[in-house]
């Protein structure tokens, strides 16, 4: 007997620490094609699921951070040879999400894999680079390095769903942070796939955490928690950015605007190693002169 299957629907979890849980609210969304056509669903996250990523955040961020600069890199590198692995996954996700088709869906995640290998290559690069030897009067050695400020908070645009991910955080990730990510709200699929990929890869767990929802949920949570050090904006919304700056005099975490249109995020100007400044804390130290 010959019987109609119905298809299971994936429902894409949220990426806290490494694994893979359901928003403790059970709540989920319809992941859309951009006419509308159901495709997947997605967990709705809530306070509770941000304030566990921010832990979880935390506990890796220690670790990360004391790797060596070419470890670091190494792992960046090994990730982008998880997303060329596993590209037309991305292809088709990117493609049947915002129904650009796969012909115009390979290049953005081709990019998206350079990116990692661009970005990748300055942690052993930032610090010669943006650090310096300073000049002084005494018989001193004055040293001013980059160290990376702890915990970020990253905000995808929604357009270009991919690309413009993962140049969000990779300047992020590269010096040590680890960063809370809030994926494109109208366009979550392709974003929810490269969290899968990089569990994957040599990457610590934590060190990359993504939430999928409602924005305007999670924005005011993410301006007053205290245990933010920084927050890096791509969404593009006025009326978010608004919110979330006033939300950073409460304990004075650092807000990076690093929206662009869309057609940048595939150009030059989303390559900027002074976005990698945005989430670094500079230290000098003295050293007296030996005799």
């Amino acid at each position: 007997m010959n019987a109609t299957r119905l298809d299971i629907k994936k429902t894409y979890k949220l990426c806290i620490g490494g694994k893979f849980p359901r928003s403790e609210s059970g709540r989920y969304l319809p992941a859309k094609s951009v006419t509308g056509h159901p495709l997947e669903n997605v967990c709705h996250a809530s306070r509770k699921d941000f304030r566990d990523a921010v832990v979880a955040a935390r506990a890796a961020q220690d670790g990360w951070s004391e790797a060596t600069a070419y470890n670091r890199g190494q792992i960046l590198y090994r990730a982008a040879e998880m997303l060329q692995h596993r590209a037309p996954e991305l292809v088709n996700e990117v493609a049947r999400s915002t129904g650009v088709g796969a012909a115009r869906a390979k290049p953005e995640v081709a990019l998206a894999i350079d990116r990692l290998v661009h970005f990748g290559g300055w942690t052993d690069k930032y610090s010669q680079v943006f650090g310096s030897v300073n000049p002084v009067a005494t018989s001193h050695f004055n040293f001013t390095t980059p160290e990376p400020t702890g915990v970020v908070v990253v905000l995808a645009p929604d357009e270009p769903s991919l690309v413009a991910l993962v140049t969000l955080i990779a300047p992020v990730i590269l010096s040590g942070n680890a960063a809370i990510v809030v994926a494109s709200e109208r366009y979550p699929l392709p974003a929810a796939t490269f969290a899968e990929i990089l569990a994957t890869s040599d990457l610590p767990g934590g060190v990359v955490n993504l939430l999928t929802g409602k924005r305007s949920e999670l924005v005011p949570h993410i301006a007053a928690h205290m245990d933010v050090n920084a927050i890096v904006d791509g969404a593009g919304d006025a009326e978010l950015s608004a919110k979330l700056q006033t939300g950073t005099a409460i304990n004075l975490k650092r807000y990076a605007n690093h929206s662009l249109a869309r057609a940048d995020w595939f150009t030059a100007k989303a390559e900027d190693p002074y976005w990698i400044l945005d989430t670094v804390e500079f230290k000098t130290a003295w050293h007296p002169i030996g005799l």
